[in-house]
């Protein structure tokens, strides 16, 4: 989450950013145009093989408004944060400001935890349409709100939405596309979310001119809510979900509608090949742990033991979950922790304190994280599907240590003053940019596809709580460690961090680039 200072009052700070705010979302557009144009030229050497991507895309555009939503709520009380405790009476309270910030926080706790039971329940497009109603109902609160508990309660039921809908999308993402462009597809949610973060601080620019401005920013929110809401009733259901289902006639129409008719059968046949419902055999622990996907066969590997600590979290996942197999839990919740310990929400914290050290103000800060945040989100969509899901996770989080190292650098006494700013500007940006490379868009895009299918929706929901617990903790204690610690130990600690994910993904992760996701299921699973 970005923090928000205080910018300059001038019109003509106030003109720059309106225009570099423009520019970029007119570069965006552009970039998106040609890579689309680039996948029909692609699809039309493909297509004897492949379904066309053109049936599917519709449906993905539409459910990535969830994650637009996401972004947007997660930075519209940035620039707006002064005014809005202005006018609510809390001005200089910053107890009270940190929660109307953090307050979503608790209910994405809520939402994400819940997300995998209500997705398997009502199925995937209803679960979408159930979290725009709490992103429609909180904005409304918080919009029309006269004191802080209302703006607080408004928060608190976005954040439910909020949760809900990652989870969500990238289920239903995973599960309608084709397999030669599913990770493509899967980079629309990381790129959604960057336009979202980027569209709140475009709506937010006038607070400082427009006297209840704020207002605004969260009655906008709800016509993307609604669009979402509605849009899903026309919108494709999951085959999968409704093969689990024993819907295989609706099963068969949907693939026909997001894959077209000549692959219905082949698709059914792969569906087939796998248990249908949650009464299915129970994938034992040992099983995964020492099968194919962990290549374990070695003496050494056979004998690791997970630490105490991944004992004790994975004990009161099971608690909750038993009937979740505990190795790609393990994975996925492992990979999202790694994801927020490796310093990105402190980074986006810490930028406009650096930027404004710099002389821009944070306004600008913001729109130089957000163009390194979707530049980054746009390659890795276009590069997705060509190197692979591992490999993109590797190197990102390689250069993520990189650019931690440059910061650590940059802190260093022997560095002269000019010379440092540039390198914690260059390693901030650079750390933005690599994040957006994997580390961001992979986890929620590999997670549904290593998971089986019965397990997929409750799978995800554990490891996007552990998600939210680690964002939690992580903006609690980082100032706190800031100062006690110094910025050199700390970015060290999270470029430790980064290197440990690197060995993590080699070790454990499998590549499923093309593989449709019965492949990857019969791949994961022993052998009868």
């Amino acid at each position: 989450m970005y923090k928000r200072t205080s910018s300059r009052d001038r019109s003509s700070t106030f003109d720059v950013e309106e225009t570099t705010v423009t520019k970029l979302f007119e570069r965006s557009l552009s970039l998106v145009l040609v890579f689309l144009l680039a996948l029909v030229q692609n699809g039309t050497e493909v297509e004897n093989t492949n379904p066309s991507w053109k049936l599917s895309f519709p449906h993905v555009l539409v459910a990535t408004l969830s994650s637009f939503l996401f972004g947007y709520h997660l930075g519209v009380v940035n620039e707006p944060l002064e005014s809005i405790s202005l006018d609510l009476g809390f001005n200089g309270n910053t107890l009270a400001e940190g929660l109307v910030v953090s307050m979503c926080l608790g209910g994405a706790f809520i939402g994400s935890t819940l997300s995998g039971w209500i997705a398997d329940g009502v199925g995937r497009r209803r679960a979408f349409q159930l979290c725009a109603l709490p992103m429609i109902i909180g904005a409304s609160i918080s919009a029309t709100t006269r004191n802080l508990i209302g703006m607080l309660l408004g928060r608190f039921v976005v954040g439910t939405g909020m949760g809900l809908g990652p989870t969500v999308a990238a289920l239903y993402v995973t599960e309608v596309s084709p397999p030669f462009v599913r990770g493509t597809y899967g980079a629309f949610i990381q790129i959604a979310t960057c336009l979202g973060l980027m569209g709140s601080l475009l709506i937010g620019i006038p607070v400082k001119e427009i006297a209840g401005w704020w207002r605004i920013c969260f009655w906008v929110s709800i016509v993307p809510a609604a669009i979402l809401c509605l849009a899903m009733v026309f919108c494709a259901e999951s085959p999968h979900w409704l093969y689990k289902k024993g819907r295989t006639a609706e099963a068969e129409a949907e693939f026909e509608k997001l894959l077209g008719g000549s692959h219905v059968k082949s698709s059914l046949a792969e569906l087939s090949k796998l248990d249908r419902g949650d009464d299915g055999d129970i994938v034992k622990f040992e099983e995964l742990l020492y099968g194919r996907h962990f290549r374990a066969s070695t003496a050494a590997a056979a004998a690791a033991e997970p630490s105490l600590l991944s004992l004790s979290f994975i004990f009161l996942l099971g608690i909750c979950y038993s009937h979740v197999p505990f190795a790609v839990v393990f994975i996925g919740s492992t990979l999202f922790a790694l994801q927020q310990l490796s310093g990105i929400n402190a980074i986006f914290y810490f930028s406009s304190s650096v930027f404004k050290s710099a002389g821009l103000s944070s306004g600008l800060a913001n729109v130089f994280v957000g163009i390194a945040n979707l530049s980054g989100s746009v390659v890795a969509m276009v590069l997705m599907d060509k190197l692979g899901r591992k490999a993109l996770l590797q190197w990102s989080f390689f250069s993520m240590a990189v650019s931690m190292a440059i910061q650590v650098a940059a802190s260093s006494s022997y560095i002269p003053g000019s010379a440092a700013l540039y390198l914690s500007v260059g390693g901030m940006l650079m750390f933005v940019l690599t994040f957006a490379l994997g580390a961001g868009p992979v986890p929620s895009l590999l997670l549904p596809e290593i998971f089986p299918s019965r397990i997929r929706a409750k799978a995800m929901a554990v490891c996007m709580s552990v998600h939210w617990v680690i964002n939690f903790f992580v903006g609690l204690l980082f100032l706190r460690l800031l100062e006690q610690l110094g910025p050199q130990l700390l970015y060290s600690i999270f470029g430790t961090f980064c290197l440990m994910a690197v060995a993590f993904v080699k070790r454990n992760v499998v590549e499923t680039k093309g593989k449709s996701l019965q492949e990857i299921e019969i791949a994961l699973l022993p052998q009868e």
